[in-house]
């Protein structure tokens, strides 16, 4: 690339290090840091930034379309310097840089008008404070799609952290105390729930499928374990029962939507308000109260939810330990098992796998019957953060589960993603319902914004080769 253009990047660099450096030494000066600390930190800024926009982009600058130009015959290279030359006179260049850069300019622009939305719902909303720190975020986005360029593999997880860090930046700017430890810890407990909610919506997804019958079973489950309480029987028992109350379930679903495959989402909707409405007919005989069951909670139970739980004298429940080591066995499971493979293998080429003597009878029967048995465990786990039983308590399940698995980069055509895909896909939407409720933004608000967050995520990845390659 000729010396014009590679000035040009430079310069960018330049004022992309200026402006985010001046913005946070307008932000030491507003939260009354001593000069000297805002100077180090606004120099050191200014430089590292300035290096890493070399190190990343400027120093590629020379590589046309991914191909060195040492590799490049020596005619073909006169040809491109002056299709270059050409571009540069008439400005289709920069025209070329916009179109290149089209989907940053088009976030931005979302984000503008949601800053805009954001302002007149919540009051007092619009001030300098949040202005700056929407321009950083801003300028966060912009800086990560230049860096995104040169990720080979794993878009969908640099993408999903880079979000995240985005969040936890313009949070901890904007929300008093969004940073502090109590909300840390009420995050990843929450963060916990849907992420355990999520692990057979994930492998249902792997294989091609949808479960809509997860927030159903979580409610029952939750209705029905302290109704089991109210007749007396043992907690362990109970819990028992309604785990594999809830892996028959899937059991059914996996059953009925294999036959019916060409309706595996409306099956799976149906068994879960046949589940919900029979769970409220058995639980309110009796009782003036459909769809709710009151009772005492075995302290065990609320230790291992509850937000005052403490995990070996130490001070958070042990519902994140459980979720932390779910993830970790998932995630290694999933990629170095004869298990993972095989669902990989069934998700990304039916015919193949068959071809392989790999069941998919088994492996979709399966894989819905873990999802009800985990969802489930999650309604368990519900009881013990609530103490009481709620029928409701899985609704929003039914769109964050989704959302987890679009956000986190998992294919909904099944074959790509995985588990750890989730996980980045769960803490985002936490970071960001935390963020939101921050804010004061209603729930119909909150919805808005998952909505617009959720739509270019599909529409990125629904773009990938390998999505393209199976339609």
């Amino acid at each position: 690339m000729i010396r014009p253009v590679h000035v040009l990047y430079k310069w960018i660099g330049f004022l992309f290090a200026a402006i985010v450096s001046i913005i946070g030494a307008v932000l030491g000066w507003y939260e009354e840091i001593s000069a000297q600390y805002i100077l180090f930190y606004s120099i050191a800024t200014f430089a590292i930034i300035l290096w890493g926009w070399h190190h990343f982009s400027v120093r590629w600058v020379y590589k046309l379309d991914g191909i060195s130009l040492d590799t490049i015959r020596a005619e073909d290279k006169v040809e491109s310097i002056d299709e270059e030359m050409t571009h540069l006179s008439t400005g289709g260049y920069i025209k070329g840089l916009a179109f290149q850069y089209k989907s940053v300019i088009i976030a931005i622009i979302l984000l503008a008008i949601l800053f805009l939305i954001v302002s007149f719902a919540v009051d007092d909303f619009f001030q300098a404070q949040n202005i700056i720190a929407t321009l950083v975020f801003a300028a966060f986005i912009a800086f990560a799609a230049v860096l995104n360029k040169f990720v080979t593999e794993g878009k969908s997880a640099f993408i999903g952290v880079t979000v995240l860090l985005g969040l936890f930046v313009i949070g901890s700017l904007v929300v008093d105390g969004f940073f502090s430890t109590a909300n840390v810890k009420s995050m990843l407990v929450f963060a916990s729930f849907l992420g355990l909610a999520c692990v057979g919506q994930t492998m249902v997804v792997l294989l091609g499928g949808l479960d809509l019958s997860i927030p159903f079973v979580i409610g029952s489950a939750n209705v029905a374990l302290m109704y089991l309480f109210g007749l007396g029987l043992p907690p362990w028992f109970a819990v028992l029962i309604i785990i594999f109350l809830g892996m028959g379930i899937g059991l059914i679903s996996g059953l009925l939507s294999f036959r019916l495959q060409g309706q595996a989402l409306i099956v799976t909707l149906g068994v879960g308000f046949a589940v919900a409405g029979g769970t409220q007919i058995l639980t309110s005989i009796g009782s003036r109260y459909s769809g709710n069951v009151f009772g005492t909670v075995p302290d065990w139970l609320t230790n291992i939810a509850a937000m005052n739980g403490q995990t070996f004298g130490l001070d958070f429940p042990p519902v994140i330990v459980i979720w932390l080591a779910v993830a970790i066995l998932l995630t290694i499971g999933m990629r170095n098992t004869s298990f993972g493979r095989n669902l990989y293998a069934l998700g990304g080429s039916r015919i193949a796998a068959k071809r392989l003597s790999i069941s998919e009878w088994k492996y979709w029967v399966g894989v819905y019957t873990i999802s009800g048995g985990v969802s489930a465990l999650t309604g368990v786990l519900l009881l013990g953060w609530s103490g009481g039983g709620f029928i409701g308590v899985g609704d929003p399940y039914l769109f964050m589960t989704l959302a987890a698995v679009v956000v986190g980069g998992t294919s909904l055509l099944g074959g790509w993603g995985g588990y750890g895909f989730t996980i980045i896909g769960v803490l985002v939407l936490q970071v960001l319902t935390s963020f939101l409720v921050g804010l004061g933004l209603s729930f119909e608000g909150q919805q808005f914004v998952f909505g617009l967050l959720i739509l270019p995520m599909v529409a990125m990845y629904g773009r990938s080769p390998h999505i393209r390659t199976q339609i």
